[in-house]
């Protein structure tokens, strides 16, 4: 059933169950009152097991072989993952979690802008529409609670989108045989280490109180998942998208804090809210309405073919075509 799935379906599948996942991480970030560094050494640590064991258990001896055939994506993913994960925890301890979400809402711009310029990924018009949609709701949702924050909280919130989009388009541009993409996810737990190694030059090695670490195990036991959900999205879709569908975080990271804390959204979230379903749903009905027109009138379905053309490369050995959209 899943194989019989378009490569596109298959990837927002993947990712919006990543995405869903990760959506506690800002409640857990503020939940927690061990300082920045300790956080980071224990999620880095957390983290970099759960994900390293994943990488063992598929790859086994073929691991470090995974691991370099990701080429420039084994420097940058890692790098641009570790870099997200310290802005964002920082950015959330000295600025509003208002500032935070607006800023990260730049991320599927920013993805969209690399793609283009640096790998030469092109998105539908109609995909540029969404991305503008969906920011202008995400960063309705986040008004409620922006502040003027502090010009250092701001410039490290800036970091995050940057990061994310960095991680994603490059992920996203890899491409490899065996699968339309390559499998980046391996090289998630070096960034993990470059999450652990500045934290514990600054301190971070030490016990949290037990309340604390309660918290950090249960992000443990989450969010590799998570992440490996949402790097494996990479492989579907262009950064651009995966980044796009990140903003559902922001959709169920508000839900969540109204069903656990009982903190009720301010209008504004209610209406940035439905603008990021409406445009997301109306996308995909569009597509839809698209395929069944083109296939009413006798015409074969661009992208069957093209996942057709994959899969045959696959079964060849060749390298994949790639993902970017065309108008």
């Amino acid at each position: 059933m899943w194989k019989r799935l378009p490569f596109r379906l298959r990837g927002y599948l993947i990712t919006v169950t990543g995405v869903l996942l990760l959506s506690p991480d800002a409640l857990l970030v503020k939940d927690t009152s061990v300082d920045v560094a300790t956080f980071m050494f224990w999620r880095g640590l957390m983290l970099g097991l759960v994900l390293l064991t994943i990488a063992a258990l598929r790859y086994r001896e073929r691991l470090p072989q995974a691991i370099r055939a990701c080429g420039p994506a084994a420097l940058w993913c890692p790098l641009a993952f570790a870099a997200s994960a310290w802005a964002f925890v920082g950015a959330t301890r000295l600025t509003t979690a208002g500032n935070v979400l607006v800023m990260l809402n730049l991320a599927p711009l920013a993805a969209g802008l690399i793609g283009m310029l640096l790998f030469g990924q092109r998105l539908r018009r109609q995909t540029w529409v969404v991305i503008g949609v969906c920011v202008v709701g995400a960063s309705l949702m986040a008004a409620g609670e922006v502040g003027q924050g502090s010009l250092l909280g701001l410039a490290v919130a800036l970091i995050i989108p940057v990061a994310i989009a960095v991680n994603t388009t490059v992920a996203s541009a890899q491409r490899g045989s065996g699968t339309r993409g390559l499998d980046t996810t391996v090289v998630l737990p070096l960034g993990c280490l470059a999450m652990l190694v500045p934290a514990a030059l600054m301190g971070g090695a030490q016990l949290p109180a037990a309340e604390d670490m309660q918290r950090l195990a249960l992000m443990g036991l989450i969010l590799p998942l998570a992440y490996f959900l949402i790097q494996t999205g990479a492989r579907y879709l262009p950064g651009a998208e995966v980044s796009l569908v990140m903003l559902v975080e922001t959709l169920a990271g508000t839900l969540l804090v109204w069903w656990w804390v009982g903190e009720v959204p301010a209008a504004l979230a209610f209406v940035g809210g439905g603008l990021i379903v409406a445009a997301m749903l109306a996308s995909s009905l569009r597509d839809l309405y698209r395929q069944r027109r083109k296939a009413a009138e006798g015409a074969p379905d661009a992208r069957r073919l093209r996942d057709a053309a994959a899969e045959a490369s696959i079964e060849r050995g060749e390298p994949a075509p790639p993902v970017g959209e065309r108008h």
